[in-house]
């Protein structure tokens, strides 16, 4: 694979897929964010599919949908984007091939065709809250 890169539009993140690793990107992820030297560093704690109420639902794909729109929120409050998001750790309850298919397509529907930040998925028994399927934490990167 040749080397792929994408800088976000700040100029601070850096996502590289380098040579010599496998395609990440069917998978929703980057192997390599650089955050450039001064940056100001965001650090979102892990984004949960509760809605402003705190209503939790059911379903896995729509938990994972409104942890993304809460991950945007809280972005968006320090003057952030997606494109500004160098690092996810992500846990999954019950972590199956068909959660992370939902997951993929959940990143698709946010990101579009951007490259998707650097990733971790942790599958987990169990999350802190009773019926909670997944959480987003991320670190976003913008000019000093």
């Amino acid at each position: 694979m040749t080397a792929i890169t994408a800088t976000s539009s700040s100029g601070v993140v850096r996502l590289t897929n380098p040579d010599g690793l496998y395609d990440p990107a069917p998978n929703g992820y980057s192997h390599l964010a650089e955050v450039a030297p001064g940056s100001r560093l965001l650090l979102v704690a892990g984004q949960g599919g509760e809605d402003a109420d705190g209503a939790l639902p059911a379903d896995f794909r729509a938990q994972v949908r409104q942890a993304m729109r809460n991950l945007e929120t809280a972005l968006q409050a320090a003057g952030a984007a997606l494109g500004d998001v160098a690092r996810t750790t992500v846990l999954v309850v019950d972590h199956s091939e068909e959660r992370l298919h939902i997951f993929g397509e959940e990143l698709e529907r946010a990101w579009g065709d951007a490259m998707k930040p650097a990733c971790t998925l942790i599958p987990v028994p169990r999350l802190a809250l009773d019926g909670m399927l997944f959480e987003i934490e991320a670190t976003a990167a913008l000019r000093a």
